[in-house]
């Protein structure tokens, strides 16, 4: 049994204050054909159980929030529940792809099972065929989401031997069971406490800088609380789900970069800001300087932690400059903007502030969360996450895996999110809206031709240094 993080049990408590949302995240994986079987997949993954624990676990929260939720073996786990088999209409293109991802995203995890699913797709146009994994956003984050393709799949065409499993599931607890270890916790929470404080005081010089840097990274988070000139963009959310995609290539985006500079996560996030515009002036809505305030989140693992099961991440928010025309100009303000915020040390502050949660009583973070839930949000108008995926070909029992294409959840008002997904060199933008957002593809179309855009200038531009990739 493990006890989840502060940062984990967030994304259980987002869907218990906010009816409708499903706070899962995903990615649709493309493959070469032939597709498999239902039964040739099932024993392809009944051979990787073994490495990820978390699929065979359950999630369950503790009475009155005195501690965290658990995770606790499924006694009765069984794959068939997990493993849906489904197929496209004809013609198995983009749109058809698009709408069933749509459908499978709107609906919550079950907490009676393991909070996963994967969804084997036919019909793919080409002859193709997709994988479709969904986990809850409570077990992993977006690296350590994407890592699990490299759990499952293959490094080459030749696939892997079945892993050894000798698992036998530990016995459910009792309530009685939890309450009672969640108090005795509780009854050393004073004690670490005062061991952090010690722990500080003999290290003042690193005691110093940590709280100058929560200080000043609180104080450049202080504007969230500034609400984002009125739009379309924030509003009421229902709990049905929309989804479209873009591509574009890692030659085109570090082509732009090797011209006009920046870093990759520059780029792409200069050419979302241009499909927020193109969205905008579609809607007939001006963009103006504080339309689009958006969530960044920025993974803070450290190199070998990809595969643990959980959030490791910190955030900015940054105001997308939509209201700038040029798009040489948009990658210019951005890449100022990024700067300033992680001058401004604000990734650091959260990062400690959520490592410092750890130290908290549950309920005192439970608590507070939830009055966070209930605050109107009217600052953060959308999410644009990037994640990095695998540089290598993987392959599924020998079809190649041709591109991955990511989702992000929504919630609160915010009524699209953006995430960002490289694999070899494909990168997939996916853009997830609510259901009465019917004109995502035109963000997803306004971020493919942002690019175009940028790449046009950049071949008209010297080739200028371009900083390291971050």
């Amino acid at each position: 049994m493990d006890r989840m993080t502060p940062l984990d049990a967030a994304f259980l408590e987002a869907e218990d204050e906010e009816p409708g949302v499903s706070m899962a995240i995903s990615s649709i994986a493309v493959f070469d054909g032939p597709a498999p079987t239902y039964d040739e997949f099932a024993e392809l993954l009944t051979g990787r159980l073994a490495l990820i624990p978390r699929y065979r676990q359950k999630a369950r929260q503790l009475p009155f929030d005195l501690g965290p939720p658990v995770w606790y073996d499924d006694e009765h786990f069984d794959l068939s529940y997990h493993l849906r088999h489904t197929a496209l209409p004809a013609p198995g293109g983009d749109d058809e792809l698009s709408a069933l991802m749509g459908r499978i995203m709107s609906a919550r995890l079950n907490r009676d099972h393991p909070l996963w699913e994967y969804w084997l797709v036919d019909g793919l146009k080409g002859g193709r065929w997709a994988l479709i994994s969904k986990v809850h956003h409570c077990m992993v984050d977006g690296v350590s989401g994407t890592d699990l393709y490299t759990v499952v799949l293959d490094p080459t065409p030749e696939p892997r031997s079945a892993v050894s499993d000798e698992w036998t599931p530990q016995p459910t607890p009792t309530t009685v069971g939890l309450t009672a270890g969640a108090v005795g916790q509780l009854m050393l929470t004073p004690v670490r406490q005062l061991r952090l404080v010690v722990a500080g005081l003999q290290q003042p010089g690193t005691l110093a800088y940590r709280s100058w840097s929560i200080a000043r990274g609180l104080w450049a988070l202080s504007e969230a609380v500034l609400p984002a000139s009125p739009s379309s963009l924030s509003g009421s959310l229902s709990s049905s789900r929309r989804y479209a995609f873009g591509r574009a290539t890692v030659a085109q985006v570090k082509a732009i970069r090797r011209k006009l500079g920046g870093t990759f996560n520059d780029v792409v996030l200069a050419a979302v800001t241009g499909g927020f515009r193109a969205l905008l002036l579609s809607r007939g809505e001006t963009p103006h300087p504080n339309s689009v305030r958006t969530l960044v989140p920025v993974n803070v693992r450290a190199p070998g932690e990809e595969s643990i099961r959980d959030n490791r991440v910190s955030m900015m928010l940054a105001g997308l400059p939509v209201h700038l025309e040029d798009p040489v100009e948009r990658l210019a303000a951005v890449r100022a903007r990024l700067d300033e915020l992680k001058s401004d040390h604000e990734i650091d502050s959260v990062a400690l502030l959520t490592e410092l949660a750890r130290q908290e009583p549950f309920a005192v973070i439970a608590s507070g969360y939830r009055m966070a839930a209930r605050f109107p949000q009217r600052s953060i108008v959308t999410v644009v996450t990037n994640v990095p995926g695998p540089r290598q070909p993987l392959y599924a029992l020998g079809r190649r895996l041709v591109e991955i294409i990511p989702y992000v959840p929504i919630g609160s008002t915010v009524r699209t999110g953006v995430s960002i997904l490289s694999y070899c060199d494909s990168v997939a933008f996916g853009v997830t809206g609510d259901f009465d957002e019917p004109d995502l593809a035109v963000l997803a179309e306004g971020i493919e031709s942002s690019l175009t855009e940028l790449a046009a200038a950049g071949r008209r531009q010297p080739t200028r240094r371009a900083r390291s990739t971050g």
